[in-house]
């Protein structure tokens, strides 16, 4: 299924995908940048599984880890840990979008080395986030292991 293109456009003038399976993908998050309320690079990760929806390939054909480090580790926090860090009565914005990446599939990884730096434990995480060593020896492995790599630093 393919989603409804703009007048004037066919799909002889789009050229689609080939890989409809074994999709493998790598973000590498540490920018602390935003966008419609929510960390940028997690709505564009959506963004992606919506594309790749309304192609008609389903999520569960598509591996997606974010490993989220730096400026940006903040974003993984749980409400209570989040209004701590961020001297705030408000709770963390992305933990929904968050909570929709992991319902597909995604795997959301918080690097130790930036836990360890601000004082935070894994009890300090949102429910489903996996601690990695470090991010960039995770990027590497990742890449190595063929998954295209998108980078948000």
């Amino acid at each position: 299924m393919r989603s409804p293109l703009a007048p004037g456009f066919s799909w002889d003038h789009v050229i689609g995908i080939e890989r409809t399976h074994d999709i493998r993908v790598v973000y590498g998050i540490k920018k602390d940048e935003w966008e419609a309320g929510v960390g940028k690079p997690l709505f564009y990760a959506r963004g992606l599984y919506e594309s790749y929806e309304a192609m008609g390939i389903d999520p569960k054909n598509v591996d997606m880890h974010l490993v989220v480090h730096g400026a940006a580790g903040y974003w993984l926090l749980n409400d209570a840990a989040y209004r701590k860090y961020k001297d705030t009565l408000l709770g963390n914005p992305n933990k929904h979008v968050i909570k929709g990446l992991l319902a597909k599939g995604a795997h959301i990884e918080a690097c130790y080395e930036t836990l360890k730096g601000h004082g935070w434990k894994p009890s300090d995480l949102l429910p489903g986030v996996t601690v990695v060593h470090d991010a960039y020896s995770r990027i590497i492995d990742l890449q190595l292991r063929g998954y295209a790599y998108i980078p948000f630093f």
